[in-house]
């Protein structure tokens, strides 16, 4: 996974309430840390603590004695960073455009599933789960649970729901699965 620390900093100083606080109120003007644990009620050690934070990540400055928004720092961690395009899973050529944006929409970049959406939108999803094994193949129900958690940890769920749509069969105690021919 790429993680990029710059900005789990920046999300997590952004998290905290008196961190905002501090934000909103150096908004309006610079102040010094007694001022602003004065004006928001918070302790000399938590006010501290908190502009140190926020001078940390970049978001205020310190000069002086006297905090004041960075406002340049701001503007491009929202451009460069909190603008990025994620990216998204890419449905393969020849289906219709109404399964594109299903999958597109209940599937994550890396092919598992986002969340399991209400029938009919189900089905497109299961067309694309049963791609995931082959014809002339048995499987047992620990192998299709293993090939379905790839996708999502639902996998009775999904094994169900693969059996009741027809596209996998299976013997009536669940020792043996395969795929349907369509």
């Amino acid at each position: 996974m790429n993680t990029n620390p710059e900005m789990l900093d920046f999300v997590k100083a952004m998290s905290n309430p008196d961190r905002l606080r501090i934000i909103g109120l150096l908004s309006q003007e610079s102040a010094t840390r007694t001022e602003i644990a004065a004006r928001l009620n918070l302790s000399a050690k938590d006010s501290l603590t908190h502009l140190g934070f926020l001078e940390y990540v970049g978001a205020v400055t310190q000069t002086d004695g006297v905090f004041t928004l960075n406002n340049d720092k701001l503007a491009v961690l929202a451009r460069e960073k909190l603008t990025e395009e994620r990216p998204s899973f890419i449905p393969p050529d020849g289906l219709d455009d109404k399964s594109k944006k299903v999958l597109k929409a209940h599937l994550k970049s890396d092919g598992s599933i986002r969340q399991i959406p209400a029938p009919p939108k189900l089905q497109i999803i299961l067309n694309y789960l049963i791609q995931f094994f082959e014809f002339n193949t048995n499987y047992t129900e620990k192998e299709v649970n293993a090939i379905l958690r790839r996708f999502n940890e639902d996998t009775a769920g999904l094994r169900r729901d693969l059996v009741e749509a027809g596209l996998l069969a299976r013997i009536s105690d669940g020792s043996r699965y395969w795929r349907v021919k369509p």
